[in-house]
Protein backbone atom coordinates (compact mmCIF):
# COMPACT_ATOMS: atom_id res chain seq x y z
CA UNK A 1 0.00 0.00 0.00
CA UNK A 2 1.42 3.37 -1.05
CA UNK A 3 1.80 6.20 1.43
CA UNK A 4 1.79 8.72 -1.43
CA UNK A 5 -1.19 11.07 -1.48
CA UNK A 6 -3.63 10.74 -4.38
CA UNK A 7 -2.56 12.51 -7.59
CA UNK A 8 -5.39 15.03 -7.47
CA UNK A 9 -4.04 16.48 -4.22
CA UNK A 10 -0.96 18.04 -5.87
CA UNK A 11 -2.83 20.56 -8.05
CA UNK A 12 -5.21 21.32 -5.19
CA UNK A 13 -2.32 22.00 -2.78
CA UNK A 14 -0.57 24.19 -5.36
CA UNK A 15 -3.79 26.10 -5.92
CA UNK A 16 -4.34 26.44 -2.17
CA UNK A 17 -0.81 27.82 -1.75
CA UNK A 18 -1.55 30.34 -4.52
CA UNK A 19 -4.85 31.20 -2.86
CA UNK A 20 -3.28 31.68 0.58
CA UNK A 21 -0.68 34.08 -0.83
CA UNK A 22 -3.16 36.02 -2.96
CA UNK A 23 -5.72 36.27 -0.14
CA UNK A 24 -3.04 37.59 2.23
CA UNK A 25 -1.91 40.05 -0.44
CA UNK A 26 -5.43 41.38 -0.92
CA UNK A 27 -6.08 41.66 2.80
CA UNK A 28 -2.96 43.82 3.09
CA UNK A 29 -3.81 45.84 -0.03
CA UNK A 30 -7.24 46.58 1.45
CA UNK A 31 -5.66 47.76 4.72
CA UNK A 32 -3.27 49.97 2.75
CA UNK A 33 -5.79 51.85 0.61
CA UNK A 34 -6.74 49.44 -2.18
CA UNK A 35 -9.91 47.70 -0.93
CA UNK A 36 -11.49 47.29 -4.37
CA UNK A 37 -8.63 45.44 -6.09
CA UNK A 38 -9.44 41.84 -6.97
CA UNK A 39 -7.07 39.00 -7.90
CA UNK A 40 -7.91 39.28 -11.59
CA UNK A 41 -6.91 42.95 -11.57
CA UNK A 42 -3.26 42.00 -11.03
CA UNK A 43 -3.31 40.04 -14.29
CA UNK A 44 -4.89 43.05 -16.01
CA UNK A 45 -2.30 45.48 -14.61
CA UNK A 46 0.51 43.21 -15.84
CA UNK A 47 -1.15 42.83 -19.26
CA UNK A 48 -1.49 46.61 -19.63
CA UNK A 49 2.21 46.95 -19.00
CA UNK A 50 4.29 50.10 -18.66
CA UNK A 51 3.49 51.36 -22.17
CA UNK A 52 -0.26 50.80 -22.11
CA UNK A 53 -2.44 48.57 -24.24
CA UNK A 54 -5.50 48.72 -26.45
CA UNK A 55 -8.61 46.78 -25.36
CA UNK A 56 -8.05 44.31 -28.22
CA UNK A 57 -4.43 43.72 -27.19
CA UNK A 58 -5.51 43.39 -23.59
CA UNK A 59 -8.12 40.80 -24.50
CA UNK A 60 -5.55 38.76 -26.45
CA UNK A 61 -3.02 38.90 -23.63
CA UNK A 62 -5.62 37.84 -21.06
CA UNK A 63 -7.25 35.20 -23.25
CA UNK A 64 -10.65 36.92 -23.14
CA UNK A 65 -12.81 38.79 -25.63
CA UNK A 66 -12.24 42.46 -26.41
CA UNK A 67 -15.67 43.11 -24.85
CA UNK A 68 -14.73 41.33 -21.60
CA UNK A 69 -11.46 43.28 -21.48
CA UNK A 70 -13.40 46.50 -22.10
CA UNK A 71 -15.78 45.79 -19.19
CA UNK A 72 -12.84 45.18 -16.89
CA UNK A 73 -11.19 48.39 -18.05
CA UNK A 74 -14.46 50.26 -17.42
CA UNK A 75 -14.56 49.07 -13.81
CA UNK A 76 -10.85 49.77 -13.22
CA UNK A 77 -11.29 53.23 -14.73
CA UNK A 78 -14.18 53.95 -12.32
CA UNK A 79 -11.92 52.86 -9.44
CA UNK A 80 -9.11 55.15 -10.63
CA UNK A 81 -6.56 52.46 -11.52
CA UNK A 82 -6.48 52.99 -15.29
CA UNK A 83 -7.21 55.74 -17.78
CA UNK A 84 -7.99 55.75 -21.46
CA UNK A 85 -6.30 58.09 -23.88
CA UNK A 86 -5.29 58.49 -27.50
CA UNK A 87 -2.46 56.26 -28.69
CA UNK A 88 0.49 58.58 -29.42
CA UNK A 89 1.39 56.43 -32.47
CA UNK A 90 -2.15 56.29 -33.90
CA UNK A 91 -4.80 58.82 -32.83
CA UNK A 92 -7.60 56.52 -34.04
CA UNK A 93 -6.75 53.99 -31.32
CA UNK A 94 -7.50 54.30 -27.63
CA UNK A 95 -4.85 53.13 -25.21
CA UNK A 96 -5.39 52.03 -21.62
CA UNK A 97 -2.69 53.07 -19.18
CA UNK A 98 -2.16 52.63 -15.47
CA UNK A 99 -2.72 55.74 -13.38
CA UNK A 100 -0.52 56.71 -10.45
CA UNK A 101 -2.98 54.76 -8.27
CA UNK A 102 -2.54 51.68 -10.47
CA UNK A 103 1.24 51.95 -10.40
CA UNK A 104 1.12 52.41 -6.62
CA UNK A 105 -0.96 49.27 -6.29
CA UNK A 106 1.53 47.27 -8.39
CA UNK A 107 4.53 48.54 -6.40
CA UNK A 108 2.78 47.84 -3.11
CA UNK A 109 1.84 44.34 -4.32
CA UNK A 110 5.49 43.62 -5.15
CA UNK A 111 6.63 44.67 -1.67
CA UNK A 112 3.86 42.64 0.00
CA UNK A 113 4.78 39.55 -2.04
CA UNK A 114 8.40 40.01 -0.94
CA UNK A 115 7.25 40.07 2.69
CA UNK A 116 5.02 37.01 2.18
CA UNK A 117 7.94 35.14 0.63
CA UNK A 118 10.11 36.09 3.61
CA UNK A 119 7.36 34.80 5.93
CA UNK A 120 7.37 31.46 4.08
CA UNK A 121 11.16 31.35 4.29
CA UNK A 122 10.84 31.83 8.04
CA UNK A 123 8.31 29.01 8.33
CA UNK A 124 9.89 26.53 5.93
CA UNK A 125 13.52 27.59 6.08
CA UNK A 126 15.21 29.65 3.38
CA UNK A 127 16.97 26.63 1.83
CA UNK A 128 13.74 24.58 1.63
CA UNK A 129 11.86 27.49 0.06
CA UNK A 130 14.61 28.03 -2.53
CA UNK A 131 14.53 24.28 -3.28
CA UNK A 132 10.75 24.37 -3.65
CA UNK A 133 11.01 27.32 -6.04
CA UNK A 134 13.74 25.57 -8.04
CA UNK A 135 11.65 22.41 -8.24
CA UNK A 136 8.62 24.37 -9.43
CA UNK A 137 10.79 26.10 -12.08
CA UNK A 138 11.89 22.69 -13.34
CA UNK A 139 8.32 21.48 -13.95
CA UNK A 140 6.72 24.69 -15.24
CA UNK A 141 7.19 26.76 -18.42
CA UNK A 142 9.94 29.36 -18.39
CA UNK A 143 7.46 32.21 -19.00
CA UNK A 144 6.80 33.62 -15.57
CA UNK A 145 3.58 35.49 -16.26
CA UNK A 146 1.00 33.52 -18.24
CA UNK A 147 -1.43 36.39 -18.25
CA UNK A 148 -4.20 34.40 -19.90
CA UNK A 149 -5.19 32.79 -16.58
CA UNK A 150 -8.46 34.79 -16.41
CA UNK A 151 -9.49 33.40 -19.80
CA UNK A 152 -8.36 29.92 -18.81
CA UNK A 153 -10.56 30.06 -15.72
CA UNK A 154 -13.36 31.38 -17.91
CA UNK A 155 -14.09 34.66 -16.14
CA UNK A 156 -12.80 38.10 -16.88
Amino acid sequence: MSSDPPGFELPLRLFLAFRVLVDELHDELARRGHPDVRPMHGFVFQAIGPDGSTAAELGRRLGVSKQAAGKTVDSLERLGYVERGADPRDARRKTVRLTDRGRDCLALSASIFDRLRADWAGRLGADRLRALEADLRSVTPAELFPLDAPGWFGNA
